[in-house]
């Protein structure tokens, strides 16, 4: 049997941790500045970190990476949008803005590249539109969370110029850098890794903490919970499926349509609570990230799933 993914159990505890002891007053402050800064050392690593040759070796391949594009900028929003209309009383408001927040957000660029791998698919393709994927999600995401959850007035000229300050402006310097900068990073990727999955961790634990000390969860039961795991599972099921059909339809090989279903599938742990944490109010932060994480652990499990099954396809040479 499979031991647990560290980084999933880390997870989970962080969410305990801030339910049963929740940083309050003084503390709470402290957190505030701490994750701040933190998030911006991550998105200044994620610009040292993510290679622009990369991106441009694999570009050519615009059929695949636009389409990747499109299920994690268009296809997510739409299909969140339509399961809010649909089932719009399965889930408290706040929640539900959780999930609509998920859907605007790029795809992950670890996982998406070392599941692609486990299933012989094109990796450098992975890689470009992973890497392509974060890079238009820090100027897409926040357009899509204003134009999806407009109603809500999520969005505001302070939430510009802190999407600028904490999240663009670190990335921009570290594309700057990166020439001086990625052998060095390159080196030391494992504890870098180390550093960045702390830091989500902790921005995890402080917006928890908030979310505890409103109440979250004597507004949220385990019905609640199960309902938005359901959620959280058809939403990636529908994306997984058009996909695949996206794939077929464009003629795709194996190894193509491997890039398109596991990277137009994810969403962005990384990306998404560092930018939950700068886009929504700390009453409201809890409640958003909650349909992420569980999101990111349904997202693991099942996507694994299927790079195995690719993998015996491959094998048995069908």
């Amino acid at each position: 049997m499979r031991k647990p993914d560290p980084f999933l159990v880390a997870l989970i505890s962080a969410v305990v941790l801030a339910s049963l002891f929740p940083a309050r007053d003084e503390a709470t402050v402290f957190l505030g500045y701490l994750t701040d800064f933190l998030i911006m050392a991550m998105f200044f690593m994620q610009g040292v970190k993510l290679e622009r040759r990369a991106v441009v070796e694999n570009i050519r391949n615009w059929k695949l990476q636009g389409l990747v594009l499109l299920c994690s900028f268009i296809l997510f929003p739409l299909v969140g949008t339509g399961l809010h209309m649909l089932l719009p009383h399965s889930l408290d408001e706040a929640t539900w803005q959780g999930v609509l927040f998920l859907c605007c957000l790029p795809s992950t660029v670890q996982s998406s590249i070392a599941l692609t791998s486990m299933a012989g698919g094109n990796v450098a393709a992975s890689i470009c539109a992973a890497t392509l994927s974060n890079i238009a999600g820090i100027f897409l995401t926040p357009v899509l969370v204003s134009l999806v959850l407009h109603k809500q007035g999520v969005w505001s000229a302070s939430s510009v110029t802190d999407i600028a300050v904490q999240l663009l402006l670190p990335f921009i310097a570290g594309q700057i850098l990166q020439p001086f900068l990625h052998a060095w990073a390159h080196r030391r990727k494992k504890t870098i890794s180390i550093l960045d999955r702390s830091s989500i961790l902790l921005v995890v634990y402080t917006a928890f903490s908030h979310a505890v000390v409103l109440g979250i969860w004597s507004h949220l039961s385990s019905r609640d919970l199960v309902d938005l795991a359901c959620i959280d599972l058809a939403l990636l099921l529908i994306v997984l499926a058009a996909s695949l059909g996206l794939s077929r339809i464009c003629g795709f090989s194996s190894r193509d349509e491997v890039s398109l279903v596991l990277c137009g599938s994810k969403k962005s742990l990384a990306s998404g609570v560092p930018m939950a944490n700068v886009i929504f109010s700390d009453s409201i932060a809890g409640f958003v990230v909650l349909p992420l994480i569980l999101y990111h652990q349904i997202q693991l499990f099942l996507c694994t799933l299927i790079a195995r099954r690719y993998h015996q396809k491959h094998q048995s040479g069908l």
